[in-house]
């Protein structure tokens, strides 16, 4: 497995993971748009030259807003998404940032175990966040400093 930063080469695999990983996924053009972005850095996760999961965040101001981690359906549960949040957790320390928030689905049991496992901690809600189905968000933190 190799973690390595996206590339536009990645859009159309990193699509794919979208529409299989969320009931409202980013389109084509919102993913271009992302790795153009210069505050967004996006990660891989690779095998034998296959996208098997994304990650990614926007450096504002010394905060990391986790935008989505993904893990194709057929590699999840194999220690992917952690390689991707660690992955993550390098970059914020590496650019100094404070803190990486992100937002997950409160009935997300799986990905809300792998976020405690790796240090971040539940600090609020999002009532409504989440469309098709309705849904809150929990808001997690990790401190770098």
């Amino acid at each position: 497995m190799v973690i390595r930063k996206a590339s536009k080469e990645d859009i159309e695999a990193i699509y794919a993971i979208e529409v299989d990983s969320f009931s409202v996924p980013w389109s084509l053009e919102s993913i271009t748009k992302e790795l153009e972005n210069p505050v967004a850095y996006y990660l891989i996760a690779e095998e034998e030259g296959q996208v098997l999961g994304y990650a990614g965040l926007w450096d504002v101001v010394g905060e990391g807003q986790i935008t989505n981690i993904a893990v194709r359906p057929s590699g999840r549960r194999k220690g992917i998404g952690k390689q991707l949040v660690d992955g993550l957790i390098a970059y914020g320390k590496e650019k100094n940032l404070e803190v990486l928030i992100l937002e997950v689905r409160a009935s997300n049991t799986p990905a809300i175990n792998l976020y405690t496992g790796t240090g971040f901690t539940d600090i609020g809600r999002r009532k409504n966040y989440y469309t098709k189905p309705t849904e809150d968000a929990i808001l997690m933190a990790y401190s770098i400093n």
